[in-house]
């Protein structure tokens, strides 16, 4: 990981333009080629970037990040303040509490229940920025990925992104589908979903493992 603070200025071309002015921001280049620009606040979403991968070029004072689509990310440094290079290792990714993690167990069993004639062909399925939760065929024999939550926000949106990004490069898979699946979806997540073509699928977690609607439930 290589974290710069520095007074730049950001300038985006691609499927559309944009301009950052100058200001104090932190440039994130992850071990992958990620390179990600983030203000002072805003939480995890960074202001600009670019998903690996990527081919950076540097000099002293610009950074021009380009990717395989033809799009250019322009960073022109007007002071570094700090730079800061560290190894990171092999992240065990992410641990899902018991429910998400459960519910995704029963979705691998019984992939129908989120769409017909939907067969599992893997779960945990890796790439080189952690495991999709699940990889499945459809009838026509589409890839389809699929992200499972137990609350579907925005964040697990652009996570499946990622994943596709990544699951796209391999070229023996074919076209690639989304699919995002959580107990409850908010409407935002959802807008943003169906705007990047994924299908959005609510779960019923108590019905997939089997508990009728009059029993007794602790919550």
């Amino acid at each position: 990981m290589r974290l710069v603070i520095a007074r730049c200025t950001v300038q985006y071309v691609g499927r559309l333009e944009a301009t950052l002015p100058e200001a104090t921001r932190l440039i994130m280049v992850k071990n992958d080629g990620c390179v990600a620009i983030h203000a002072d606040g805003g939480a995890y979403k960074p202001l600009n970037w670019m998903n690996a991968p990527n081919t950076i070029k540097e000099s002293a004072t610009e950074w021009i990040v380009t990717n395989p689509k033809g799009e250019t990310l322009t960073i022109t440094l007007h002071e570094v303040l700090s730079e800061l290079n560290e190894e990171f290792g092999v992240d065990p990714g992410l641990t899902k509490d018991g429910v998400e993690a459960h519910l995704q167990e029963l979705l691998a069993a019984s992939p129908e229940t989120m769409e017909e004639g939907l067969r599992l062909v893997r779960r945990e399925y890796p790439t080189a920025i952690g495991p999709v939760d699940l990889v499945c065929r459809d009838r026509d024999d589409q890839v389809v990925a699929i992200e499972v939550k137990r609350r579907g926000e925005i964040d697990g949106v652009e996570q499946l992104t990622r994943y596709i990004e990544r699951l796209h490069l391999d070229s023996s898979l074919g076209a690639i589908r989304g699919m995002f699946v959580a107990q409850i979806i908010k409407p935002q997540a959802r807008v943003l979903a169906e705007s990047r073509g994924f299908r959005c699928v609510e779960i019923d977690y108590d019905s997939l493992r089997g508990m009728a609607p009059d029993e007794l439930r602790l919550f």
